[in-house]
């Protein structure tokens, strides 16, 4: 039983819409700042924060009479521009399912003064998920997913999963996160932030970037929704692993990514050989890059060409791989391969193929990679399918 993509949205500091998001990758343009000063820190750091003026000015478009917070008014804007494209979605159906993928969730409500505007049981997941949920009157309990930095492609591989028990015929998944002092903070102690746009994979890579976000997808088991959408996109395979390493620092060796690499390959019937773009996780940080380099190197990948998207938009945290598997659907559609933003000199350990400047190609499958705090790792398949 397929997995049917048949509607995506991306809003991010780039544009509230994928296309909008995706032209603005081709003009290798990112949405990542040097902030002297901000909310977010005392000190100097580079992020990519969407525009709240723009965002509230969106959100009044759907003249909701309910307050909602920041991080919910990205999920509501992002849910209700993927209904747009595509009118066989039906979201109060009890055969349609929500997944939210988020590390942190209404986090701002943490603030004081924030809170007070909202019950404070919206800053646990569950509860940011339930009112997301009711707002579009979906009768079923929403799943929310929340490891690390896989959180979005888990939530893919999920609802893939929940698709082939046939219990429900469509998902929707939205990964979002927003930046706050107290993510910002956490991710300086560990001396992880670079105070420059992020350099993935590159030989000056210094640490990441930070971002914030929102990606939606939804899928179906029903190919009579997809119209006439062409290329047809499915989630074909997905596999996750845990090498338990360490509980930030990635396993030195890639083994475990490199596991969840390769069943999700035998998963999607494909060789390496026929893989033809990666959109790697990417995180400019020094053993992160050079883990996936000898993952991909051990999976018989390393001649096939990827980038990082991370240099774009940050890092997202749970909607990371989201909004980067979008891409990535857009990538094969438009038969495009999107540069690596800052990227100048391939520094990892093993000679894999970064894409450096953004050209046409043909596009028929995406892999996916991702990997996380606490050691988890997980990959996604995307394959382009002939119209019956």
């Amino acid at each position: 039983m397929s997995a049917f993509v048949i509607a995506d949205n991306i809003i991010s500091p780039l544009g509230f819409t994928s296309s909008e998001n995706f032209e603005q990758l081709k003009q290798k343009k990112t949405g990542v700042q040097r902030l002297e000063t901000s909310e977010l820190s005392s000190e100097p750091v580079c992020a990519a924060l969407v525009d709240t003026l723009i965002l509230n000015s969106e959100f009044s478009k759907l003249n909701s009479k309910t307050e909602f917070t920041r991080l919910e008014k990205m999920v509501l804007l992002s849910i209700n521009d993927c209904l747009k494209q595509n009118s066989n979605i039906d979201v109060a159906s009890k055969k349609t399912l929500i997944i939210l993928s988020t590390t942190k969730g209404n986090i701002d409500l943490l603030d004081s003064s924030l809170a007070a505007k909202f019950d404070k049981k919206r800053v646990y997941l569950w509860e940011t998920a339930n009112v997301i949920s009711q707002h579009f009157n979906n009768p079923n309990k929403p799943i929310i997913v929340s490891n690390a930095c896989i959180s979005g492609v888990l939530a893919i591989i999920l609802g893939k999963r929940l698709l082939e028990t046939n219990q429900y015929d469509t998902i929707i998944v939205s990964g979002v996160d927003i930046l706050t002092q107290f993510v910002v903070s956490g991710f300086q102690s560990f001396k992880a932030i670079s105070t420059e746009v992020a350099k993935p994979y590159d030989a000056k890579r210094d640490g990441i970037s930070l971002g914030e976000g929102c990606g939606t997808v939804v899928l179906t088991n029903q190919e009579s929704r997809i119209k006439s959408q062409e290329p047809r996109i499915v989630v074909s395979g997905g596999a996750s692993s845990n090498d338990a390493n360490h509980i930030s620092g990635p396993s030195r060796t890639g083994d475990g990514l490199f596991l969840a690499i390769d069943k999700t390959l035998k998963e999607s019937n494909i060789n390496p050989s026929e893989v033809s773009y990666i959109s790697g996780h990417g995180t400019a940080t020094l053993y992160n890059d050079d883990m996936e380099s000898i993952a991909l190197t051990d999976a018989q990948l390393a001649n096939v060409p990827m980038n990082s998207l991370k240099s774009y938009f940050g890092h997202t945290l749970g909607a990371a791989g989201v909004i980067e598997s979008i891409i990535g659907i857009h990538s094969m559609r438009e038969n495009t391969l999107i540069g690596t933003y800052n990227f100048s000199e391939l520094g990892v350990t093993m000679p894999i193929n970064i894409i450096k400047n953004t050209a046409s190609a043909e596009i028929n499958n995406c892999l996916k990679t991702a990997a996380g705090f606490g050691g988890c790792n997980a990959a996604v398949f995307f394959q382009k399918v002939e119209n019956n």
